[in-house]
């Protein structure tokens, strides 16, 4: 553990505030523990107002030049904090496991979408295209032009406490703005590694100060203060549904802008002409990757009766085989949750499970002895349930599985639908018809719809985000760089004539 601190330099009490130099921070100080054994791993002296007020200064002044620089030539600062990533992914990808529990390969393939990201938005600093119309107007041209929108704060999750900050602040880079971050404070050393290892790049490229910044605070004085500042015109929030609507209710009371990506409820339909053997295997990485505790975790399966019972035993079988234990250990594919509270949780969502009349198949208690002390090791739990049952529309934040069947495929549809969660979807067959519906406006009404893969690891290229209680923000691929953007529409008389649009006429002599 000291080993991983000690390369990235988080020995000791970290500064809790970076704009592009390092702010002492007046907060009180935040101790940071690791749930693979309930230890201490560091602390971070948090930030005050104050310190939140020279941070906004800071990124407001460092937006201001910016702006200036070419797009391309941000694109080039882009390109260097990949390659300084690239050169830190085993680093980075160890703390974010030893901070929030993930194995070592899903660390390290955090990090992993921290650089695709930084590549994509390479690209896209010299793709910021407008569009040219033909006016109405004789002699006029008109056109459509993108600028720099401003400062942007992001607020990120424990779960994935460094990917989604890159999906945000390397495209809002490559636009021209400006970035806030404010992290989870359970993984909060993951954001003060994060910024050591892009330190030398913003001073070896002379990016003005306050152009990536980081402040690390409680919801009050620091969070609240971002959601009412009008200085901010967008900010991007990862979480939970519940502060999603407080972020989205603040920001618009000052009529600013946001990127919500909330809770996710995912299923997974597997029909009579699933490859069964295929659908097994996806379905065990996302309903037990990172303990279950990704948005885009698989949490129901709605099959086919005619294979319910088959289906029913490969996944007893294959839960059964889940090692389970320290995440930096090698051949370990299930860690910790991130807190006794999450365990909680999962205990009392299995008790709404009894109550609401599902049957628990495999797993769920809590695990004990030697590292499973700490009090955050589960066993990963499957349960059979009814569609209609009420904590079969609640996010869990924990490895549970809740299988159902159904009859016809309009049935799974339906069934899938019904959650106030629109995340992301999969649908496991090999009749093209199937998958049409799945995929066509009668279908699956989520962010992301896959056929034959599960619903977790989307990358980077596509557009990342989902409808209803998952927000309708989008991060990562496709166009969402106009998101972190301002678009203004410009039109130019070149003639010697005043026309008017609509065929007005308006003459004064």
């Amino acid at each position: 553990m000291q080993t991983i601190l000690d390369t990235l330099d988080l020995a000791g009490e970290q500064p809790g505030a970076f704009v592009g130099q390092w702010l002492a921070g007046r907060g009180p100080s935040l101790a940071c523990y690791s749930p693979i054994d309930g230890q201490a791993i560091g602390t971070i002296r948090s930030a005050d107002r104050e310190d939140y007020e020279a941070v906004v200064h800071r990124a407001c002044d460092g937006f201001q030049e910016w702006r200036r620089w070419p797009a391309p030539r941000r694109g080039e600062v882009v390109r260097r904090i990949g390659l300084a990533l690239r050169e830190h992914k085993s680093d980075l990808g160890a703390v974010v496991s030893l901070e929030v529990g993930k194995i070592r390969a899903e660390g390290e393939g955090e990090v992993q979408e921290m650089i695709d990201i930084a590549d994509l938005a390479v690209g896209q600093a010299r793709m910021l295209y407008g569009l040219t119309m033909h006016s109405e107007r004789p002699g006029h041209r008109m056109y459509e032009q993108w600028h720099p929108l401003g400062p942007v704060g992001v607020i990120t999750a424990f779960n994935f406490p460094v990917a989604p900050w890159s999906w945000n602040a390397m495209i809002a880079m490559a636009a021209g703005d400006a970035v806030i971050w404010k992290p989870s404070a359970k993984a909060a050393l993951c954001a003060v590694a994060v910024m050591k290892i892009i330190e030398p790049v913003l001073k070896a490229e002379g990016v003005p100060d306050g152009v990536l910044s980081l402040v690390v605070g409680r919801r009050d004085p620091v969070g609240e203060a971002l959601l009412q500042d009008s200085r901010i015109p967008l900010v991007s929030a990862t979480g939970s549904v519940a502060m999603g609507r407080h972020v989205a209710r603040s920001v618009a009371s000052r009529l600013g802008r946001t990127i919500l990506e909330l809770g996710g409820n995912n299923a997974i339909i597997v029909t009579p002409h699933a490859d069964l053997e295929l659908a097994v295997k996806a379905i065990v990485f996302g309903a037990v990757g990172t303990a279950g505790q990704r948005c885009t975790t698989t949490r129901r399966i709605i099959v086919h009766e005619s294979l319910m019972a088959p289906l029913k035993a490969a996944l007893i079988k294959a839960y059964r085989q889940v090692p389970i234990g320290n995440p930096l250990e090698s051949g370990i594919l299930m860690g910790p949750l991130i807190d006794r509270d999450a365990v909680a949780g999962m205990q009392a969502a299995l008790e709404a499970i009894k109550t609401q009349g599902g049957e628990i198949l495999f797993g769920g208690e809590v695990l004990n002895g030697g590292i499973y002390d700490a009090g955050t090791y589960v066993r990963p739990c499957l349960c059979e349930v009814r569609p209609e049952m009420p904590i079969v529309s609640e996010e869990t934040f924990a490895p549970i599985l809740y299988l159902m069947a159904y009859r016809d495929l309009e049935e799974a549809v339906a069934i899938q639908n019904r959650v106030p969660q629109g995340l992301s979807s999969a649908i496991f067959t090999n009749d093209l018809r199937e998958s049409e519906y799945f995929l066509s406006h009668q279908g699956s009404d989520c962010g992301i719809a896959n056929v034959n893969i599960g619903t977790s690891g989307a990358e980077i290229g596509g557009a990342f985000g989902g409808e209803k209680d998952t927000g309708g923000g989008r991060e990562a691929g496709s166009d969402v760089w106009k998101a972190y953007m301002r678009r203004q529409t410009c039109t130019t008389n070149w003639s010697e004539a005043m026309p008017l649009a609509q065929g007005i006429h308006f003459d004064i002599g």
